[in-house]
């Protein structure tokens, strides 16, 4: 004989009414609610409860009051659209706030240019360039990495990178990339050895085109001798051109040693192919002079070896002869 299982009690028990929900229903079907008692009495509800259904359906928009005191169904759309459009424009003067609030606090703490924070400053003036690049070599913990264009303003140069160089002797690794010509004047090449003397590897090259200084792969600083002004770049993306730029100079250059007299070796027909290399595009001695950064009597020396060297009568033919020779790209 098999066993029938009887549902729980309970079990098919019809869920609570809704006040509100029959509330508005009756109130669609009638068109309006003239008696919350004759509303409750034809719910079979509470007044009281018929009484709270109708405040939370005002509330809701569902109902309004009309003039004679009677409540008036809405279409649930529109009661949409007035219990929430007043939420939402809450909402968005909150986000305004919000905004206006983020913005003023970031005009507040926003470092200035030449102070602090800003990813590209502008420095100007000895005293705040000397000061930033003082106060980077202080903090630089692991690599500095030095180019020094050797152009007229030599010794302002070296003024403003002379805190580099503090460096030294703290296990901080310094490579310098300068031009040619510093091997042969007697007061940078005096420079030079004392700074490979004290642990910098420096290279040179016929020509360095930018002075800049890279802290830590984090942090560069470029000087602009002729107006006395400096950039501080924190942006990692030009902080590593900057990298980039300076590993394929030194690839290139040829590494400096105390006992290297002047423009010996290799150094001399590096120097004539830029020599020739520049002669080749049609600029006068005073420009190419410029782009090497140094004298046009010291210029027109090398150009007057160059001649010879090449067994050439002039600056047209020793183009042609050059351009046999040397590569011009």
């Amino acid at each position: 004989m098999s066993t029938v299982t009887l549902p729980p009690p309970g079990a098919f028990s019809m869920p609570e009414p809704d006040p509100e929900a029959e509330l508005y229903r009756y109130a669609a079907r009638c068109g309006r609610i003239t008696s919350v008692d004759t509303a409750a009495a034809h719910l079979g509800l509470p007044a009281d409860t018929v009484q709270a259904a109708a405040a939370r359906l005002v509330e809701l928009h569902l109902l309004r009051t009309a003039a004679d005191g009677g409540l008036v169904p809405r279409e649930p759309e529109a009661a949409a659209e007035l219990a929430v459009t007043p939420l939402e424009r809450a909402m968005y003067e909150r986000r305004e706030l919000a905004d206006r609030l983020r913005e003023r606090i970031d005009g507040i703490t926003r470092a200035p240019a030449g102070v602090t924070g800003a990813a590209l400053d502008r420095l100007e003036g000895i005293a705040e360039i000397r000061g930033l690049v003082k106060l980077a070599a202080e903090v630089c913990r692991d690599e500095l990495v030095v180019l020094h264009p050797g152009e007229a303003a030599d010794d302002l140069v070296d003024e403003l990178l002379d805190a580099c160089y503090s460096v030294l002797g703290d296990g901080v690794g310094v490579r310098l990339v300068c031009p040619h010509r510093s091997r042969a004047g007697y007061a940078a090449r005096a420079r030079l050895t004392q700074l490979a003397g004290r642990g910098a590897r420096i290279r040179t090259l016929s020509r360095v085109p930018q002075a800049a200084v890279v802290f830590d792969r984090s942090l560069a600083v470029t000087l602009d001798v002729a107006d006395l002004s400096a950039r501080r770049v924190r942006d990692q993306g030009m902080v590593r051109f900057l990298l980039g730029l300076f590993d394929q100079l030194w690839d290139g250059a040829t590494p400096y040693a105390a006992e290297d007299q002047g423009y010996s070796g290799g150094i001399a027909h590096d120097l004539q192919q830029t020599i020739a290399r520049l002669m080749a595009q049609g600029l006068t001695d005073e420009v190419v002079a410029r782009r090497l950064g140094m004298s046009v009597r010291t210029c027109r020396r090398h150009i007057a070896a160059m001649l010879q060297n090449l067994d050439a009568v002039s600056r047209f033919q020793a183009g042609v002869q050059a351009a046999s020779r040397f590569t011009l790209a």
